[in-house]
């Protein structure tokens, strides 16, 4: 059977992550999360401390900067190496949300990581959730939803997130940071957070996991009956 690219695009705690790993785990295809390598160069430029606006420092950063994807066996999960070493768990804090969608503004950044992310997908038979992912990244992919939730039930997903992490931080300000990330991501100049004209809209709002899942193996399903691959 012909290997397909899913792409799962939208806003920030809707569910895109583990939707789209639970649909690359039943597929068996490769899953991609394009929002935590921006997460990598952003963590990478903090750590450095160069400055968002030092555009020769984010140049040579970039070449130092080296991200992949590995599974835990033990966890099930898909965790990001920046350099070598597992920052998984770095690259979901707080501070790092505060400032990723200021990195990923930043041209040379988005090239970079696209130009990463195209390859990563070149042989298809991948998942990829972002921003951008069926609108830049993979324009041509057979599959694209575009994933919405009401901004209180986000917050309230991501607050879950880092209480599970320890990291305690009230409702009010996750819900200023998503809609400050909501604006930035969608007025940014390269690949603005929109939906593509052929993406099916999945609003997540009043509906399970489970149901998110069916709803994309559905699409996957109905590209490929469509296209005479099944």
């Amino acid at each position: 059977m012909k290997q397909l690219v899913i792409a799962i695009d939208g806003y920030s705690s809707c569910g895109k992550s583990t939707t789209a790993k639970a649909v690359a785990s039943l597929l068996h295809y490769a899953y991609v999360d394009t929002g935590a390598m921006y997460r990598g160069v952003t963590l990478y430029l903090l750590e450095q401390g160069i400055a968002f606006d030092d555009l020769l420092g984010i140049e040579q950063a970039l070449r130092d900067i080296s991200i992949s994807f590995r599974r835990n066996r033990r966890s099930g999960r898909n965790e990001l190496f920046l350099n070598g070493a597992n920052r998984e768990d770095d690259i979901r804090q707080m501070r790092i949300s505060n400032s990723v969608s200021e990195v990923s503004v930043i041209p040379m950044v988005r090239h970079a990581m696209v130009a990463q992310q195209q390859r990563m997908g070149r042989k298809r038979g991948v998942v990829m959730d972002g921003r951008d992912i069926g609108t830049t990244v993979f324009p041509d992919a057979e599959v694209k939803i575009f994933m919405t939730a009401e901004v209180e039930l986000r917050a309230k997903r991501r607050q879950d997130e880092l209480a599970e992490k320890g990291e305690m931080v009230p409702l009010e300000d996750i819900i200023e940071n998503l809609r400050k990330r909501d604006h930035l991501d969608s007025t940014r100049a390269e690949s603005p957070l929109r939906r593509a004209p052929d993406a099916v809209l999945l609003d997540t709002t009043h509906i399970t996991i489970s149901e998110q899942v069916d709803f994309v193996l559905d699409r996957v399903s109905s590209a490929l009956f469509t296209a005479g691959w099944e």
